[in-house]
């Protein structure tokens, strides 16, 4: 089964891509969780959806083209989102929910009028074999920027995330922290479009994070932890994907949801083991 991503340089890129993903993006999803922002996650990958379709339209599958786009549009929708939670009445919920829905109907019906089935498939689902070497080095930046800024900003957007009126008190710039965060959860979505699909580009990021926390209830290990269910998700969602011609991305998140599942049931805190067959100790 393995020989194939031993010898084909479109698979060995495939895989890659997925581990590159899973590297930046699994840390931003524990964070996510952290603010509980994951409804905002989710909104923000349907969001990149216009703009990759906008780019596809003009430019045709350019890689530079679509991944603009996407930036752009998914910065957009999270600006917008975040005035209109702000400025208005409706509850945070039901506004990210709108521009969730609305961004994917534009952006499924812009592909369908000037794509085709496939096109529409590898944009939605995912295409990890489609991963050349000019999208492979945009990702390894990314992912390369990614750590970078997370290692700068960590301290102040852990303080910012569990203390928000403290960093006010003591003036500290949290909106910024959480400008340059949004920014990296944007640029992530992008980054992993091309391997999981728009619409599962959320799932490589969320779902390892959520499963991570039957298992630690330190940051650094819920980080570790979490990165290390992606890359191993990503790598067998690949292989299965290449196995049975299915889209990568839902095989991938098809295979995370597995882990969570097994963490859920068999994890050390929170699991239904934990709960009702707790381990005992030994007393003297």
């Amino acid at each position: 089964m393995l020989c194939p991503f031993l010898t084909d340089p479109a698979l060995k890129r495939a895989l890659v891509s997925a581990v590159l993903v899973s590297c930046s993006g699994a840390p931003l999803g524990v964070m996510l969780v952290l603010r509980r922002m994951s409804l905002m996650g989710d909104v923000i990958a349907h969001a990149i959806l216009p703009g990759t379709a906008a780019g596809f339209i003009l430019a045709g599958l350019s890689i530079p083209a679509m991944s603009l786009g996407g930036l752009i549009a998914g910065l957009i929708v999270a600006l917008i989102a975040g005035l209109a939670t702000r400025f208005t009445a409706i509850r945070e919920d039901a506004s990210l929910a709108t521009f969730y829905l609305l961004a994917v109907a534009a952006g499924i019906l812009m592909l369908s009028l000037h794509g085709t089935a496939q096109d529409l498939e590898d944009i939605l689902f995912g295409d990890a074999q489609s991963v050349d070497n000019q999208m492979l080095v945009y990702m390894a930046g990314v992912t390369s920027f990614t750590l970078l800024a997370l290692a700068v900003i960590y301290r102040p957007l852990v303080v910012e995330s569990f203390d928000p009126h403290f960093m006010r008190a003591v003036r500290g710039k949290g909106g910024l922290y959480h400008v340059i965060f949004m920014l990296l959860v944007v640029l992530n979505m992008v980054e992993g479009y091309r391997t999981l699909g728009t619409l599962m580009a959320s799932g490589l990021l969320l779902i390892p994070a959520v499963a991570a926390q039957f298992w630690s209830r330190k940051l650094s290990g819920l980080i570790s932890i979490s990165v290390l269910i992606a890359i191993i998700s990503s790598v067998a969602g690949i292989i299965l994907a290449e196995t049975y011609k299915v889209p990568s991305g839902p095989a991938i998140v098809l295979f995370i949801g597995a882990i969570y599942m097994g963490s859920g049931l068999l994890g050390r805190h929170g699991s239904v083991r934990a709960r009702y067959f707790p381990f005992r100790h030994f007393e003297a």
